[in-house]
């Protein structure tokens, strides 16, 4: 394992034009802010929403991270790895039951000394009662504690910057949405002309309209959330996603994430071939990796 001192971050991260035919119709011009080169261990938003509640763990002198996640959480993977590199302890409490062997996302966490605990999916539902979170307390001691996906004011705060990173003017900055905490950032610091467009990675993602509202002081009418390009629900995948992903690869060589990003570009081409993008709009898509 490398040694505390060596996370590097590549912040700004960079924007890169797409050059792909099926935008030019429409005379859409479509670029990515490769979130996805921050750091190959903590990638994209997960730094993003990580890095100023581990400021705030680090000042009000926490030793311990404890988190929530799904078996294939990328956050409970990013989180694991933050807490190694900032020399912090981490415990993951996990949805589900335990299966050996533990799939890579699991492993990693594990190999950068996270400890695991699984809950039934019943109880886990109870994540955010203060009984629970007590009871928590009682079993492990003091710890700063981050919500699932680590979405919090603080985490919509790091999202924030990846619009003041920006050099370029942007109409529309597209991400994807899994609790909604990095589009409320985009859209709390967006130019009045601009918007925010979100795409839920999960089937039944409404209610992400509310998740995002409630992290604004303020009522932001500049975003909203496409919830049809879901392909089944979180972490599930179909033939024609992996068929989009494998020829966006051929044309762009670029590998895009599944869970979360395919799934938000693929809803971009699909609304453009629809018309459903501004005619001659210049498109930002978020890759948070």
């Amino acid at each position: 394992m490398p040694r505390q001192d060596q996370l590097t971050l590549r912040l700004p991260s960079p924007v890169q034009r797409l050059n792909d035919e099926r935008f030019k119709p429409s005379g859409i011009e479509l670029f990515l802010k490769r979130d996805d080169l921050i750091n190959p261990e903590i990638p994209g938003n997960k730094w993003r929403k990580l890095v100023y509640n581990l400021a705030a763990a680090q000042k009000e002198q926490h030793s311990t991270l404890l988190t929530f996640g799904g078996a294939y959480s990328n956050h409970i993977r990013a989180t694991a790895a933050a807490g190694y590199y900032h020399g912090m302890t981490t415990i993951g409490v996990i949805r589900g039951e335990e299966h050996k062997p533990l799939n890579d996302s699991l492993q990693q966490a594990v190999n950068y000394g996270m400890r695991l605990v699984y809950i039934d999916r019943t109880t886990y539902r109870h994540k955010t009662d203060l009984a629970f979170i007590n009871g928590l307390h009682e079993k492990f001691g003091d710890f700063y504690l981050l919500p699932e996906g680590g979405s919090n004011s603080l985490a919509v705060r790091g999202c924030a910057e990846i619009v003041a990173e920006l050099d370029e003017p942007f109409d529309v900055i597209a991400s994807a949405c899994g609790t909604g905490a990095t589009l409320a950032g985009i859209a709390s610091a967006l130019s009045p002309h601009q918007r925010a467009l979100g795409f839920s990675a999960l089937k039944g993602g409404t209610f992400l309209n509310d998740a995002v509202s409630a992290f604004h002081d303020r009522s932001l009418s500049n975003w909203s959330i496409e919830t049809r390009y879901h392909f089944g629900g979180f972490a599930r995948r179909t033939p024609r996603l992996d068929a989009f992903i494998a020829d966006f690869y051929a044309r762009h060589e670029i590998a895009l994430e599944w869970v979360y990003v395919a799934k938000m570009m693929y809803g971009l081409f699909d609304l453009a071939a629809q018309g459903s993008l501004p005619a001659g709009s210049r498109v930002l898509a978020v890759v948070t990796g």
